[in-house]
């Protein structure tokens, strides 16, 4: 292979050309400016498109059951770090799934829906709201042949049609 010496007298061309351009006046070719020098970091930026949110993680019964027991088997010192570590869990978890095991066991180790629990219905709610419904239809009944028996009071008093008290006019 051949080695190719530095020419001294090229390089000397070159910082002079770098300090002149850097002083304003004209820049050698292949000598960045600042504005070459601001595109160039511009383009080494992260993406800053935020990345979409994992999921959350749910954990079954059986998989805390298998990792408290792992857990529970870990007797030298650094072991539980080694266990968590493994599995991307943290002792908050472990502590967590431990206190729901000793209330109990597998009941308390199933997970749990999130979000506001449904309210238990009233077996008789049903049969509640069909009588105020049918309540309602008979007020309004009631006041219908109120309207009309209102009615025709006045007719027969304009009239002047005596009525009994049973209701039939004469």
């Amino acid at each position: 292979m051949k080695t190719v010496k530095p020419n001294p007298k090229s390089m000397q061309e070159q910082s002079s050309s770098i300090i002149v351009g850097m002083e304003g006046a004209r820049r050698a070719t292949g000598v960045p400016t600042m504005i070459d020098t601001l595109d160039r970091a511009a383009s080494l930026r992260p993406d800053p498109e935020v990345p979409e949110k994992k999921p959350r993680r749910r954990f079954t019964a059986a998989y805390k059951l298998r990792i408290l027991k792992e857990y529970d088997a870990c007797t030298v010192p650094g072991e539980i770090g080694a266990l968590l570590r493994r599995e991307g869990l943290y002792y908050s978890n472990i502590s967590t799934w431990l206190r729901q095991r000793n209330a109990g066991a597998l009941h308390g180790l199933t997970p749990r829906k999130r979000g506001r629990k449904p309210e238990k219905v009233n077996p008789l709610a049903r049969e509640i709201a069909r009588l105020e419904r049918e309540n309602k239809r008979l007020a309004e009944k009631l006041q219908r042949a109120e309207t009309i028996i209102d009615v025709q009071k006045k007719i027969s008093e304009i009239l002047g049609i005596a009525q009994d008290n049973s209701g039939k006019t004469s």
